[in-house]
């Protein structure tokens, strides 16, 4: 399921950078965008985790500068049975974590500079089981797709807005208008095309990454505990993560901003930790 919804993903992008091609530039911005859009669906699928860590600003550490981390990280990973992941920490004061990669074997793990400060070792375990538990499963690559993919509509349409707004497009006076409208109006649908393709993201893949999570690290309570703590911690402290890849974090990143509310991919935080709960029975 996870690997049709990847090239539906990369579909989509495919047929809408094609149209906005067309809309902007005629049968050759169509042949254009369709070479664009190959080359982003080829990056996003062959180097997704290295974009998601680039989007994130995350930077590798070493196990000298953080054996807990790689402790805890290995030992979750035998019990899961996958490779242990690259780890990295993303600059940001905010807790939180993400998992990317386009399956075990290329995959890696991240978590803010905060994380550490904040959680205990059980909370912290709990988080780290759930997301190598979305790498188990085998869902960070749709994730990653779908980040690559928002972040470079949301990127054009910005691009095309200005194109618009100086009459860039087909040079015949009689189509001139209507490409400009046309423009326009494909400026202003890509960013919603950006949000409702991260939409596609199915909220189900956070509950059974939280119940795989606490199968891992043994207890429901750890994660339980930390996705309470993480929730309020992200509306007291901002983070500065482009919109396009706050899907990937265990809790959204810019919950604290109301317009990230209407767009979240996460399940609400207080349904999480009932169902967490409801493992102990």
């Amino acid at each position: 399921m996870n690997t049709l919804k990847v090239w539906l993903l990369m579909s989509g992008l495919t047929v809408l950078l094609v149209l906005m091609g067309d809309a902007l530039f005629g049968q050759s911005g169509a042949v254009m965008f369709f070479v664009i859009a190959m080359a982003l669906n080829f990056f996003s699928y062959f180097y997704s985790d290295q974009i998601a860590i680039k989007m994130t600003r995350s930077y590798p550490v070493s196990e000298a500068e953080a054996p807990e981390l790689y402790a805890i990280v290995r030992r979750l990973s035998d019990r899961a049975g996958i490779p242990m992941p690259k780890l990295f920490v993303t600059p940001s004061d905010q807790p939180n974590a993400f998992a990317t990669g386009r399956n075990p074997d290329h995959s890696a793990v991240a978590v803010t500079e905060g994380i550490m400060r904040l959680l205990n070792r059980s909370e912290v375990e709990g988080v780290l089981a759930h997301e190598l538990a979305h790498i188990k499963n085998r869902d960070v690559l749709i994730g990653t797709v779908a980040a690559t993919i928002a972040g470079a509509i949301s990127m054009m349409a910005n691009a095309f807005q200005w194109a618009a707004i100086f009459g860039m497009g087909r040079g015949d006076d009689e189509e001139g208008g209507a490409n400009l409208i046309g423009g326009l109006a494909m400026a202003i649908l890509a960013p919603i095309a950006a949000m409702i393709i991260q939409m596609a993201i199915s909220r189900s893949r956070e509950y059974s990454a939280d119940a795989t999570g606490a199968r891992l690290a043994g207890s429901p309570d750890g994660l339980a505990n930390a996705l309470l703590k993480l929730e309020s911690a992200a509306h007291r402290i901002p983070m500065q993560v482009n919109p396009a890849a706050s899907h990937l974090f265990i809790v959204n990143p810019l919950s604290g901003a109301s317009l990230a509310k209407l767009f979240s991919t996460h399940p609400p935080i207080q349904e999480r930790v009932s169902r967490l709960h409801s493992m102990r029975l």
